[in-house]
């Protein structure tokens, strides 16, 4: 089990699920320095930044227990590949809600304060963008591992 290509992936993209949860996806830079980061909304932002933010705070501990519990999977190389093709839509869920709260954060800090407001993304952003690829290696080791069974089952 832990020999297996996909096995590594998932591994280390559950570790780049979690960790992305806990670094600061956008950071801002005014009079005062505001960071975007899963579970420290800005209230008087708005309800869809705090929507946004709210629901990236649920989908990326879910993408990586989603990746965990797809390493268990391997009996099951069906559902596992179901699990994975699930877990990229909540990367892309991840990202979109990440991508949205950062820009309605900005859209508030651009009219509430006098000086502009400078902006670049964080270490949350760019930690979770290998999660595709390692989850795309991993469909790959699973349809390679299929491929295998099958054959022997011709023996």
């Amino acid at each position: 089990m832990l020999a297996r290509v996909q096995t590594l992936c998932l591994l280390v993209a559950a570790i780049l699920a979690f960790t992305s949860s806990f670094l600061p996806f956008w950071t801002y830079a005014s009079q005062a320095s505001y960071v975007l980061s899963d579970f420290f909304p800005q209230s008087e932002a708005g309800i869809v930044h705090l929507t946004t933010l709210y629901l990236s705070s649920i989908l990326s501990p879910l993408t990586g227990i989603g990746s965990v519990a797809a390493i268990f999977l391997y009996s099951n190389r069906k559902l596992q590949t179901t699990v994975i093709s699930v877990l990229i839509g909540f990367f892309l869920a991840d990202l979109l809600s990440g991508l949205t709260a950062a820009h309605f954060l900005n859209v508030w800090l651009q009219q509430s304060a006098p000086a502009a407001v400078e902006h670049s993304p964080g270490a949350g952003l760019f930690v979770m963008l290998p999660l595709p690829l390692l989850y795309w290696l991993a469909m790959k080791g699973v349809q390679k591992d299929e491929k295998i069974a099958n054959a022997y089952k011709r023996l």
